[in-house]
């Protein structure tokens, strides 16, 4: 009779954090805070964006923002996953989904994994003018708009981007070259601060109509 060894510890395979960095919790808050993992690392995925749902396995639109780690280029692998000894370059100060995670035992993730997120609100809303523009943002650029654009142009069968959906492009475009310029701020931090370009997720979206 073949036997099947339990597994009861990691063995840094690394296939976790191949299929992208963690979402943050309120419990990583001083991570950020304190510089230990820098926001020029990080980007953010809105309210009402598709993402996918690593529980349920579903692309959904977020219920909240989701703070996230962003990923090396041409890869999902999160940026401080190091190959080839799958290494983490941040594993003394790990978020606390990596701290939970059991590939072989996931409930303990599940249980946790939407509730107490991090937003942009908890890291920025005392940043003077700064969060009134993402407030600002999130409004005009808001998913739940977005949506419903897109379903109009859907019954139009407008092909590409409407003048509505062309207009928020070039707004946002526009606010966050502005706000790099007049803040003085790294470029690497816009999509933490105004999440992924809209040029971006809106192509996925159209794909998905």
């Amino acid at each position: 009779m073949p036997t099947h060894r339990i597994q009861i510890e990691c063995r840094r395979c690394g296939e976790c954090c191949r299929k992208g960095g963690p979402a943050f919790h309120l419990e990583d808050r001083g991570l950020i805070e304190t510089g230990q993992i820098a926001a020029k690392f990080l980007f953010t995925i809105r309210k009402g964006e598709p993402a996918y749902n690593n529980v349920t396995g579903f692309l959904i639109p977020s219920p909240s923002d989701i703070i996230k780690i962003k990923g090396k280029k041409e890869s999902w692998s999160c940026l401080f996953f190091e190959e080839p000894y799958a290494d983490c370059r941040i594993y003394e100060y790990r978020p606390v989904e990596c701290r939970i995670l059991k590939c072989w035992e996931p409930a303990a993730l599940e249980r946790m994994y939407d509730k107490n997120r991090l937003t942009r609100k908890d890291l920025l809303q005392e940043i003077k003018g700064l969060w009134d523009i993402v407030e600002e943002h999130s409004v005009k650029c808001a998913y739940e708009t977005i949506r419903a654009v897109l379903l109009e142009d859907g019954k139009k069968k407008t092909a590409g981007y409407s003048k509505k959906l062309n207009e928020m492009i070039f707004y946002e475009s526009e606010l966050r070259a502005l706000t790099v310029e007049k803040a003085k701020l790294d470029p690497e931090l816009l999509d933490f601060i105004f999440g992924r370009p809209l040029s971006e997720t809106l192509s996925n979206m159209i794909r998905m109509r």
